[in-house]
């Protein structure tokens, strides 16, 4: 009997089944029960504008009808909040539909990616998709080494070198004037993937400002986390126009979803919500280090809406950590390369999520250290 996969093409027989996150829903169908408290998924339990809920609820009876799918009003807007024009404005399904479509866009099979180990591993699983060649840098103090990332960009030949700033998984960041030399120091050959997905949390002086002349940086930024809508799947790619324009060549024009394309645009017309979401982050931010030094560990300097907590000994006792609170209805995640993988994560949440963490965590530990 002939297989089914004998239709796939020899490189999608050839790749792993993988799902590059495993979400709270998995865990909850094991456990057989829901999490009491979601903290794992850097999301934010804050939510969105309320002037965003009440233009998704007003559009709910509309939703017969498919979005715009040039999705001209929400270009604008965020073409004006940035002070850009339309054409260097792109959307898509939060930034990692983008990130597909980029590679998509620029990634001839075998092409060499470089990125850091133990980032982003859903870019990871888009350049597998595309057949890249994936070349890891590690962290450096807790930090992606943009001397290491452009100088292996360069001894590679690197099509495209991929960078988040603010980082996930660690919360670290580089001030602009960094970044901003690693864009000075692009090899002519390498396009900059620049993911920008906590830049709204960062503290003043982490984001350069937009060039939209330079052809070798894309920036991508999302309003999964500090607008507080992740369920949504809105995020937006800014560049040079020639570059931004083609992603209308690769892009599912119907697949923006209408009420979140005008959940997107009240939310941008609230900057005053986001600020305000923006320092319950930051103080949520100052009670998970609290409760983590209260249980002995220590919390790593965030520029995001999570903390990554330095368990203080190897993987497997911070796996032990991560279990135990699992198993006590909190949901929380860890990063998966070494050396990150000493540490467990967690995101920044509404008080009453953070008063079970703070009741949970030191029993977890307790139990964690036998």
């Amino acid at each position: 009997m002939k297989t089914p996969s004998r239709f796939l093409t020899p490189h999608a027989a050839e790749l792993p089944a993988t799902v590059p996150f495993v979400g709270p829903e998995a865990h909850q169908r094991k456990l057989g029960r829901p999490f009491k408290a979601r903290l794992g998924a850097n999301e934010s339990g804050f939510g969105p504008s309320p002037r965003a809920i009440a233009a998704m609820h007003e559009s709910v009876p509309k939703n017969w009808m498919y979005a715009d799918p040039e999705n001209y009003e929400l270009r604008e807007a965020i073409a004006a909040l940035h002070g850009v024009g339309n054409d260097n404005v792109n959307i898509g399904e939060g930034i990692d539909g983008l990130l597909g479509l980029t590679l998509a866009l620029t990634l001839s099979p075998g092409e060499t990616v470089v990125t850091s180990e133990g980032a982003y591993p859903t870019f990871n699983f888009h350049v597998a998709g595309h057949a890249g060649r994936l070349v890891k840098v590690p962290y450096r103090d807790d930090r992606e080494d943009i001397s290491a990332l452009l100088d292996t960009a360069r001894r590679e030949q690197a099509k495209i070198l991929y960078i988040s700033n603010p980082d996930n998984p660690m919360g670290s960041w580089w001030a602009a004037e960094a970044i901003e030399q690693l864009i000075d120091g692009l090899p002519s050959e390498t396009l900059l993937i620049l993911d920008e997905a906590y830049c709204d949390t960062a503290p003043p002086g982490t984001t350069p400002p937009i060039d939209i002349g330079n052809p070798q940086v894309l920036r991508y930024r999302t309003f999964s986390k500090a607008y507080g809508m992740a369920g949504a799947r809105i995020g937006y790619v800014i560049g040079e126009a020639g570059l931004v324009t083609a992603f209308d060549k690769v892009r599912n024009h119907y697949g923006i979803n209408r009420l979140g394309q005008i959940c997107a645009l009240a939310a941008l017309r609230d900057q005053d919500y986001l600020a305000e979401a923006v320092a319950r982050i930051a103080r949520a931010r100052d009670r998970i280090a609290a409760i983590a030094a209260g249980c002995g560990l220590s919390a790593l300097p965030s520029a995001t809406n999570f903390v990554a907590i330095d368990c203080g000994r190897d993987v497997d006792f911070a796996r032990r950590i991560l279990a135990e609170t699992l198993a006590r209805d909190v949901f929380i995640r860890m990063p998966g390369a070494a050396p990150l993988n000493r540490c467990i994560r967690i995101s920044t949440g509404p008080d009453a999520e953070l008063d079970l963490l703070a009741e949970v965590l030191p029993e977890a530990v307790a139990a964690a250290r036998g």
